[in-house]
């Protein structure tokens, strides 16, 4: 069946970087670089602040936008209608670097979240190099959860996948909403 051979090559991943990557360092490290990542507290936060400075506040607004379509169809719908168990239920003796969680795998909704507020930034009008910071944060939430044991590599690509996809789509959704409202501006006032 293709689930158990995709689950198979999953686990070989993972066991591989639990056996060849794990040290104190990052045991360390990549559990706070994860808290980045919970709840999408950190690309709320950035939403906000973008929203409450003048210049970027549409950007605020596309990425709110994309935070509540990965939340909704990613987190809620999609989580659940996949109902895909945490790799740490399937494989006995992980030792876990952070609390079990309580929802199910796919996708990684830190992964997702991070590639929505990656996508986002890399649609703004900023320097290259906030660009570069923001897919390096993205990449290492990304790498975290597989470090941790709490998804798998699919997970973690699929977490890509959808969180880029929202993040186009948040931008595109508030885009045509404002141009719309533009238009209507500029209308009633000719």
């Amino acid at each position: 069946m293709l689930s158990d051979w995709i689950t198979k090559m999953d686990l070989n991943i993972l066991n591989w970087i639990q056996e060849n990557m794990k040290c104190d360092v990052l045991d360390t490290i990549l559990p706070a670089i994860t808290f980045l990542g919970d709840k999408g507290w950190l690309f709320i936060v950035f939403a906000i602040v973008f929203a409450l400075i003048s210049k970027i506040r549409l950007w605020g607004v596309k990425l709110g936008t994309s935070l509540i379509l990965g939340l909704v169809f990613g987190n809620m719908l999609l989580k659940n209608v996949v109902a895909r168990i945490r790799p740490y239920d399937v494989v006995e003796n992980v030792t876990l670097l952070v609390d079990k969680l309580s929802d199910y795998s796919f996708p990684s909704g830190h992964t997702m979240a991070s590639f929505e507020f990656f996508t986002v930034i890399c649609f703004m009008p900023i320097k290259k190099r906030y660009k570069v910071l923001a897919g390096i944060l993205a990449f290492t939430i990304a790498f975290s959860r597989l470090y941790l044991y709490v998804h798998y590599p699919t997970d973690v690509l699929g977490g890509m996948f959808f969180g880029t996809l929202f993040g186009i789509m948040g931008v595109r959704i508030v885009d045509m909403i404002y141009d719309e409202r533009m238009e209507k501006k500029n209308k009633a006032s000719q």
